[in-house]
């Protein structure tokens, strides 16, 4: 009896989110006039943080490695859970955690941010089952379940023509590409008569006049994977949606969102289709990640580096890191013992990302709070009146641009390293030059709040509005990211163990 009792605990994390929300949508539903935005801010981030401690728990435990008897498979091996699925999802619980205190502040005059918090838990519970999913079934079912929250939380603000505007564009090229891809599943499905990724893969091996459909199909995937991560080029909805969202759901979006459009891409590819089988049927999905890390990463930092509007700024160099992830894909090599090694970078960097690029957005948050303008010129002199919060911003700046001491340069070396190992110099030095380019809009940030004065004497006086909640997110990212240095031998080890199973 205690076999299936170990079974279904191993669902845990995801099931406490979306447990979470249901309750808090219950509340809001049943007693709208007893609930509260200090109560519902606090039920998300005790939700969020639970689940996020349920997850490292397991990971310490061991639960779903090789040395414990391997991955815990549910509803005839649909789901599987396993160190990489418990390691993304630990990335998921943490940015909620960060996104959701920081919503306290923020939706502070808001009339129901109930509905705030309950869609982002929502979110966050399919972006879990992403990470478990083991069927190209539940991999678009969970990916509807991330989708249709978003497109809500990115139109939150009724009131306000951008973020209405923002929502109805991402609604409609969401929907386009989750029919593209699944339109490309209904195609594998076809050709390999499985969903189960062990099954694809082994209908791929026996494909045979099917493999141009086959191809076809794993193309149209790809491109649903691209539109998720903001990979060019379909990356054309993220400064969009980012820029008329709220700036809690930017941070949402652009850091938890991401990462589950790379569990997706881990996971498929890997697993489904496997590179030698790949390759034997006349289908090399790594040149194609190549050539979209390539264009994404230049594309998206020197886009970023024209920008005159700070969030905007942010938005596209967080394409402009999706290309550094897709290294992920792009530099593995049929039988080279350096796969996992590399995967596992990319793993690391999203995890430490997840830390830099929340914080960086909600400081964006807090400026809004603030009543302060967009552009870097409305950021000269914060130092003066908030030093905290901008050294906060700089350790993020400088961590994201991937200078040293901090966690963003080692994660950015062991991926630039793995890719090196397994023969992928190009790819490598390309991304050395794209975080020097980096480096310059970054610094900008930085230059504004610490050395440059500000337009007027009374410019800064509403920073006198001391947000509590958003100073706590605020600077927690900041010490997770500073503390993720001594840290980071354990994360790297993790990661590239998970990602070596999938070899």
């Amino acid at each position: 009896m205690a076999e299936p009792l170990v079974a279904w605990t191993a669902l845990s994390p995801a099931l406490l989110l979306g447990v979470t929300g249901l309750a808090l949508l219950l509340v809001d539903t049943a007693r709208p006039k007893s609930r509260s935005n200090t109560s519902m801010a606090v039920v998300s981030a005790v939700g969020a943080l639970a689940s996020l401690a349920v997850t490292v728990w397991f990971v310490v435990a061991g639960t779903g490695s090789a040395a414990t008897g391997g991955a815990i498979t549910l509803f005839a091996e649909a789901v599987k859970v396993d160190t990489m699925a418990l390691f993304f999802t630990a990335i998921f619980a943490s940015v909620t955690a960060l996104v959701v205190v920081a919503a306290h502040d923020y939706f502070h005059d808001h009339d129901n941010p109930a509905a705030f918090y309950s869609l982002t838990l929502f979110a966050a519970t399919g972006m879990a089952l992403l990470a478990v999913a083991n069927s190209l079934a539940v991999v678009f079912v969970a990916l509807e379940m991330v989708s249709l929250p978003s497109y809500a939380l990115v139109a939150f603000l009724k009131t306000n023509r951008g973020s209405v505007e923002a929502g109805l564009k991402y609604f409609l090229v969401g929907a386009l590409s989750s029919a593209v891809f699944l339109f490309g599943i209904s195609l594998v499905y076809a050709a390999t008569g499985s969903l189960i990724f062990a099954d694809v893969a082994a209908g791929m091996e026996s494909v045979g006049s099917l493999a141009g459909v086959a191809g076809v199909g794993i193309v149209m995937i790809i491109g649903g994977v691209a539109f998720k991560t903001a990979s060019v080029p379909f990356h054309f909805w993220a400064p969009e949606a980012y820029e008329g969202a709220p700036a809690p759901v930017s941070a949402f979006l652009s850091s938890a969102s991401k990462a589950a459009g790379f569990v997706i891409a881990f996971r498929v590819f890997t697993e489904a289709f496997p590179l030698g089988v790949s390759l034997s049927a006349d289908i090399n999905w790594v040149l194609a990640f190549g050539i979209l890390a390539a264009v994404t990463m230049t594309l998206g930092n020197f886009a970023a580096a024209v920008q005159e509007e700070v969030k905007r700024m942010l938005a596209y160099s967080s394409i402009g890191h999706a290309g550094y992830a897709l290294i992920g894909l792009a530099a593995l090599s049929a039988d080279a013992p350096g796969n996992g090694a590399v995967m596992g970078a990319a793993m690391a960097h999203l995890l430490v990302y997840g830390f830099m690029n929340t914080g960086a957005f909600l400081f964006v948050v807090m400026a809004e709070r603030w009543g302060i303008g967009r552009t870097f010129e409305d950021y000269a002199g914060l130092a003066r009146r908030a030093p905290v919060a901008c050294t906060a911003m700089a350790v993020f700046m400088f961590s994201l641009a991937g200078l040293p001491p901090f966690a963003g340069f080692f994660s950015k070396y062991f991926l630039f390293l793995g890719a090196i190992d397994n023969g992928f110099v190009w790819l490598a030095a390309l991304g050395a030059v794209n975080s020097v380019v980096s480096l310059y809009y970054y610094s900008r940030v930085v230059k504004a709040m610490f050395l440059d004065d500000p337009a007027s004497a009374g410019a800064l006086d509403a920073l006198d509005v001391r947000p509590t909640a958003l100073y706590a997110a605020v600077v927690f990212a900041a010490v997770a990211t500073v503390l993720l240095l001594p840290g980071f031998g354990p994360i790297i080890e993790t990661a590239q163990s998970a990602a070596s199973l999938l070899f």
